[in-house]
């Protein structure tokens, strides 16, 4: 019986000690579920940091696509500028090519013989091969007589073949003369005024498109 009591009581003592360690034990369990749950919320801070830095990309990333944008900036300009200077080029043609047609003038005559008196900024003296002191030769065949005809034609825009030279005479002074000429088939009829400039030749200064030759000339 001793030993029957004495192992009963050796139970009760390891039950409460089961019982008692087992209620230790709680309050661990739950400090390693809070140190656990601890690390989630460090890591949920990681991942907020991670996106800061994800942020921090995009910001960088549109920082260099703007400085892309700045780069291409200059091209677009460089490209405007090129294109400038190409209308400025074609202006400046332009303003050759009206410079060297000249502006032409017409201008309606009250002389009944004219229908209208043309002008031609554009018109040069023809050159020469005279030198010294000029004098006027209305000769029918000294160099200053073909170089007369050759200032008519050049007025008219026909070849000397092409022309009949009616009368050459002088324009009222020693330096002017004056031309009647027309075609061939004197369906085009003319009236030069010629000026002479020294070293340089004759120069037509005015034309009169005619409506006829039935006058005095």
């Amino acid at each position: 019986m001793l030993n029957w009591m004495i192992a009963i009581v050796v139970l009760l003592i390891v039950l409460v000690g089961v019982k008692i360690l087992s209620s230790d034990n709680a309050p661990k369990d739950k400090e390693v579920a809070i140190t656990e749950t601890t690390p989630k919320e460090d890591t949920s801070g990681t991942e907020t940091d991670t996106e800061g830095s994800d942020a921090d990309d995009k910001v960088e990333d549109s920082d260099q696509d703007a400085d892309a944008d700045d780069k291409d900036s200059p091209k677009e300009g460089t490209v405007s500028d090129e294109t400038d200077e190409d209308e400025d080029s074609e202006d400046s043609s332009e303003k050759k090519d009206n410079e060297k047609e000249g502006t032409v003038t017409y201008t309606a005559s009250e002389d009944a013989v004219v229908d209208e008196t043309v002008s031609n900024t554009s018109w040069k003296p023809i050159g020469t091969s005279q030198s010294g002191n000029h004098v006027s030769q209305y000769d029918g065949s000294s160099v200053d007589w073909q170089e007369k005809k050759k200032a008519l034609a050049y007025a008219t825009g026909m070849t000397e073949n092409d022309m009949i030279f009616l009368k050459i005479k002088n324009g009222g002074s020693p330096q002017k003369s004056i031309g009647i000429v027309s075609s061939k088939d004197k369906s085009k009829k003319y009236r030069v005024y010629l000026e002479w400039v020294d070293g340089e030749g004759w120069k037509p200064t005015q034309m009169d498109v005619l409506n006829t030759l039935d006058f005095n000339y």
